[in-house]
């Protein structure tokens, strides 16, 4: 199958009309991060979702829309009403569930969805591959995406329909063409169902100015081996290509309240199962610790789950899913608690080979380790000299432990001002 991308944006395009944001006045200097509507050509024959123009959009692509057989609709349109050119059948939603057969040969199943609208999942007439399309806002509904109740049954003459229960294809997809900035947890679920694995080509639709454009685009996409291309581009379902790979190892530094913990959280956001690990542990009485730690746990996905540790060597070692580090700074303030470095007398008689030995240990199992980690830690000093003994003791460590982890790490990104800024990767 041949799919072309007649438009990748939100509904409202990419910038949207009247729009003064920082995004929007970006992609309108022609540096190729225009977007209209998100609508997809299926071999010249089935039109997912309309774009503004459509006659004119598939003409820069170099495509014609004078073959198309069957119009399908995947979400509430608001708004001007949807531009139908001449000689197009009308466009329809199919009922959840049900399954349509194209006189081209394609098949084409209506999947249920957490959300108002409708997916589409289509089957080749050839060689059977498989395509996963999803609206704007939406992940499948269920853990399979179980059929609800039918949005409409208004399927115009010339197609076969009948029922198809979820799951009767399974496997992994071709390729998927979701919002993933907008819902990173629908390509989750899909990753935790198979439905998406490792050789799954993952396209990036329904782009909106809530993401910063450019290479901060493309850089949080690949973070979620996703990837967006240009309105226009012909794409071959199941054609071999590289997939982006995920750092195994990534260290994401940043001052206090700099956005580095909701950085690293949204570079795992797209994977499900991850282990978060908490290194600050509890304070016992400490309300406003308390409330760190429950604003954390409310912005992470669901599915995650949690530990309080900071014996990190073993959890390196074990093969698993991601572990989130958060963070190195409060992992080092444990272990010089442990050898007594904040005292000059221990710390001179053992406490800081003792420290050099737990340092050592991490740094081994960081380099040997299968899972994919993102760790987070502070970026301190700056210039700064602290007054105390043990605060200048703190300082020198942590920025000895930092550049050590990065050096052992294929992404390093440091967060300014909630800007994350590439140094390595």
């Amino acid at each position: 199958m041949e799919l072309t991308l007649l438009g990748t944006g939100a509904p409202a395009g990419l910038p949207r009309p009247g729009c003064p944001c920082a995004a929007c006045a970006t992609a309108a200097t022609g540096d190729g991060e225009a977007r209209a509507a998100t609508a997809l050509l299926v071999d010249g024959t089935l039109l997912l979702d309309l774009t503004p123009g459509p006659a004119f959009a598939a003409a820069r692509a170099h495509r014609s829309l004078q073959g198309v057989r069957q119009v399908l609709l995947s979400h509430p349109h608001e708004g001007p009403a949807l531009e139908v050119p001449a000689g197009l059948p009308a466009p329809v939603r199919l009922p959840d569930g049900q399954e349509l057969a194209l006189i081209s040969g394609h098949r084409v199943r209506a999947l249920a969805l957490d959300s108002p609208g409708t997916g589409y999942e289509v089957l080749g007439p050839e060689d059977g591959e498989r395509l996963l399309y999803l609206p704007p806002g939406a992940a499948l509904a269920g853990a399979h995406g179980e059929a609800r109740a039918p949005a409409r049954a208004d399927v115009p003459d010339g197609g076969g329909l009948h029922e198809s229960g979820p799951g009767d294809r399974g496997g992994a997809y071709d390729l998927v063409v979701l919002d993933v900035a907008g819902r990173p947890d629908a390509l989750a679920r899909l990753r935790a169902s198979g439905a998406v694995g490792p050789t799954t080509d993952v396209v990036a639709a329904h782009l909106d100015h809530d993401v910063p454009p450019g290479g901060e685009l493309h850089r949080r996409l690949a973070a979620a081996g996703a990837r967006a291309e240009p309105d226009g581009t012909t794409l071959v379902v199941g054609e071999y290509r590289h997939v982006p790979d995920v750092p195994r190892r990534t260290l994401v530094l940043g001052g206090a309240r700099s956005g580095k913990s909701a950085e690293a959280e949204r570079r795992l956001s797209a994977f499900p199962d991850v282990l978060y690990v908490a290194t600050g542990g509890t304070r016992d009485g400490d309300g406003e610790w308390a409330a760190r730690v429950r604003a954390h746990r409310e912005r992470r996905p669901a599915s995650w789950r949690t530990a309080e540790t900071c014996d990190l060597v073993p959890l390196l070692a074990e093969d698993g899913p991601p572990l989130l580090i958060d963070c190195l700074s409060l992992w080092l303030t444990d272990a010089m608690d442990a050898v007594g470095a904040w005292d000059d007398e221990r710390w001179a008689g053992g406490g800081a080979a003792a420290l050099a030995q737990r340092v050592d240990a991490l740094l081994v199992a960081v380099r040997g380790t299968r899972r994919t980690v993102v760790a987070v830690s502070n970026e301190v000093g700056s210039g700064v000299v602290p007054e105390t003994t043990a605060g200048r003791r703190f300082r020198d460590e942590l920025g000895r432990l930092n550049a050590r982890f990065a050096a052992e790490c294929e992404h390093v990104l440091l967060v300014v001002a909630g800007l994350p800024q590439v140094l390595r990767g």
